[in-house]
């Protein structure tokens, strides 16, 4: 039976990619707070210019035009080895997705820019699509006919199921990360303050079941002294480094026994 790993990701995995952070001492919303208006569900619902920006500012953002970087590859592999039994992530990039992990493991905590619903009739659309046709409907409504309104398109606002500040986590997130990230036989920590609740819980949740903790982060955290192991250096070049000793270890002793 190989090691199950679970793994929790921060903005750091993609800043190694080209995305600026948000939270950190150079970060979008340090630099310009003002910018938190759009991801704010209250401006979104109140107001068609607020909506306007918001869809806007996405779609020229570098989230939605990054590409997976080295360690986001790194994980695909450990997922491939068949040792990655959770990704939970507090990024909304849809990086991981892109980069070829699979949605049995990934758990966007706080959502993900990669796909979009109506919030009336909840029907589900690819972000993509709606980026494309932007400029002739800058302010994207369901196109859906609803039989039961004798055909009449829906008309519901359309947003990202990124969660918005003001917005409940997705159902069963949480959940669903706590119990794989106690089951497992170690949890990495990547590129994450683990400033921001309730996603930075699930490291003393999974230090109290016993697991043992890897943290990969240049800066301090408030939980390093759960950790087992710290790792202050490059995550671009570290995270792939560690997955491959990883895979090594876990073949050499499968061979042992």
């Amino acid at each position: 039976m190989s090691k199950k790993i679970a793994v929790l990701t921060g903005a750091g995995i993609s800043t190694s990619a080209g995305i600026p952070d948000f939270r950190g001492p150079d970060g979008v919303w340090t630099k310009h707070p003002e910018q938190m208006n759009v991801y704010d569900i209250d401006a979104f619902l109140a107001n068609k210019e607020d909506r306007e920006y918001s869809w806007r500012w996405q779609k020229e953002s570098p989230v939605w035009n990054a590409q997976p970087g080295t360690a986001h590859k790194a994980l695909v592999k450990l997922e491939q080895a068949g040792m990655l039994t959770l990704l939970a992530t507090q990024n909304f990039d849809a990086l991981h997705e892109k980069a070829g992990n699979s949605d049995n493991v990934i758990v966007n905590l706080h959502g993900t820019i990669g796909t979009s619903h109506c919030m009336k009739c909840h029907a589900k659309y690819d972000t993509a699509d709606i980026m494309a046709n932007l400029d002739n409907e800058p302010d994207p409504h369901c196109h859906r006919k609803l039989p039961y309104s004798g055909n009449m398109p829906c008309n519901g606002l359309i947003k990202t199921d990124v969660v918005y500040f003001g917005e409940a986590l997705p159902d069963g997130a949480m959940e669903k990360s706590y119990r794989l990230a106690t089951q497992a036989d170690e949890l990495w920590v990547i590129g994450s303050t683990l400033e921001v609740m309730p996603a930075a819980s699930i490291v003393p949740v999974a230090a109290q079941a016993g697991v043992p903790i890897t943290i990969m982060n240049m800066g301090r955290t408030q939980y390093d002294r759960l950790a087992d192991r710290l790792i202050r250096d490059d995550i671009a070049v570290a995270l792939p480094r560690l997955v491959d000793e990883t895979i090594a270890e876990e073949r050499n002793s499968q061979m042992a026994s």
